[in-house]
């Protein structure tokens, strides 16, 4: 008996995401599983995700994580890191950290740049397999900002440049205009992937998707996604069913559960 689901396409729209703004900072946020009829503002692994314009210049002071495993997938500007784990470290388009959260962690981070300039990244807040983990900071320089018509994977549990302690994996691609490209091959028998146009156009299937529009796949077929327009396209594939602390000081679940 077949354990493939029901064909499942859900479209996030980039107005649907709750919008915060500070000083020299905008966020717009997305909880995948708000759109979803569930008790949980995530999806699996997927707690949150943050598409970030900040201004050069702009400090964002030291603050606390606890139990978040968190990629900053920079796409435009330079920041300088600091945290309580000893670390001082450039990060940009082309070299990605991601801060392992556990148990005890703080970290500060400063927009350089031209005075006019801004930094835009996603923030992703990813849910770790379990509580109360030991602090640790990776960071990876992929050499390039782009991955052109190719899927690369940044991040994922392992055999990956950065290491998730969660069963969920990030790739990205930029895909030149009317460039068709399958989606990644991951042995997950019901894993669950969310779509996410950091900029640009595409379509899957009958669906069109625009910057900072995503969608949620909840099916298993080997699908196809057509760039309208040279599209900038992130990935997140999680395994649902795999063990996960939805308690996170930001990854964690906001919803109160039934």
């Amino acid at each position: 008996m077949s354990d493939k689901r029901v064909t499942t396409m859900l479209k996030i729209k980039n107005s649907s995401k709750h919008q915060l703004s500070s000083g020299g900072f905008g966020i717009d946020i997305l909880w995948p599983g708000m759109v979803q009829n569930s008790d949980d503002s995530g999806i699996g692994g997927i707690g949150r995700i943050d598409h970030a314009n900040v201004r050069s210049g702009t400090v964002i002071s030291m603050h606390p994580h606890k139990d978040d495993e968190i990629l900053t997938y920079m796409r435009k500007g330079r920041m300088l890191h600091l945290d309580t784990v000893g670390n001082e470290e450039e990060i940009s388009d082309t070299r990605l950290m991601l801060m392992n959260a556990g148990h005890t962690f703080q970290h500060e981070e400063r927009t350089l740049g031209e005075k006019d300039g801004s930094m835009q990244c996603l923030q992703i807040f990813i849910r770790p397999s379990e509580s109360d983990l030991s602090p640790q900071v990776q960071f990876h320089d992929f050499g390039t900002p782009y991955s052109e018509n190719n899927w690369r994977l940044i991040a994922g549990p392992d055999d990956a440049p950065l290491t998730f302690r969660s069963q969920t994996w990030v790739h990205d691609t930029r895909l030149s205009r009317s460039y068709e490209l399958r989606l990644p091959v991951i042995l997950i028998s019901n894993m669950v992937r969310l779509l996410y146009v950091f900029e640009g156009a595409a379509k899957i299937g009958d669906i069109i998707l625009n910057t900072g529009d995503s969608i949620i796949i909840e099916d298993n077929e080997s699908r196809t996604v057509t760039a309208l327009d040279t599209t900038d396209l992130v990935l997140f594939t999680t395994d649902p069913a795999g063990k996960f602390f939805s308690d996170g000081m930001f990854s964690g679940n906001i919803r109160p559960r039934l």
